[in-house]
């Protein structure tokens, strides 16, 4: 929703694309995130050999592509699919759900204020997308509360309703992390200090939601 995004792709860039037409020499694209057309060539489908370019794209399916060239005078954008690596789709991929999602959530966060989803970008969309990534920055404030709002200065009624969709549509998902510690302390009142210890960080924990246990493994031994 960046409106700082260009209006062309760049060279070497990573695309998603709809496959809008199949021929017997190539395909054309419509580019998703530029609302813009390129064509992919059959030398660029796949480096095996191609008999019928419908077993490797069809009409309507998603792909990531790559752009080769961009003639902004001619409007042509060559693209490639042979050339993307299956890292390369899978982080593309995931990179264009998210910015998706950071989408909706802003426009559900401007259906509660009852303003456009421009002029909440504006206020507060713009500001998470440069110091987080829009969602996240949402995904942020779901874990650590409005303090994530307030700090980056965005208005506190609006950091409310932030907070209010960001724990509402975002399910965090919780690890455990298990470790054994031998601990000492030479004090005369050892045990009661190891006991403060870890009470003190429990208290401390700085992760919301976060759940601390200790257990004792062996019983506590004096010297």
């Amino acid at each position: 929703m960046s409106e700082h995004k260009p209006e062309w792709p760049e060279f070497g860039e990573l695309v998603i694309a709809t496959i809008q037409s199949v021929m017997d020499y190539g395909a054309y694209a419509n580019l998703d995130e530029y609302s813009r057309r390129g064509f992919l060539h059959i030398s660029e489908i796949s480096s095996a050999r191609i008999r019928n370019v419908r077993d490797f794209v069809r009409e309507n399916q998603k792909m990531v592509l790559k752009v080769l060239r961009v003639d902004v005078e001619k409007g042509h954008i060559d693209l490639s699919l042979r050339r993307v690596t299956k890292r390369e789709r899978i982080e593309k991929t995931k990179s264009f759900k998210k910015d998706r999602k950071g989408e909706a959530l802003l426009h559900a966060v401007a259906e509660k204020v009852g303003l456009s989803a421009h002029e909440v970008y504006q206020k507060a969309g713009v500001i998470l997308e440069e110091n987080y990534g829009l969602y996240e920055g949402f995904e942020k404030v779901a874990k650590e509360g409005i303090e994530v709002l307030t700090k980056l200065d965005i208005p506190e009624d609006l950091a409310k309703i932030i907070v209010q969709v960001a724990e509402e549509r975002i399910r965090i998902k919780m690890v455990t992390v298990k470790g054994v510690l031998e601990v000492r302390c030479m004090k005369p009142n050892g045990v009661k200090c190891i006991q403060d210890a870890f009470l003190d960080a429990k208290k401390s924990q700085e992760t919301k939601d976060a759940k601390i246990e200790f257990s004792v493994v062996a019983s506590p031994a004096t010297v």
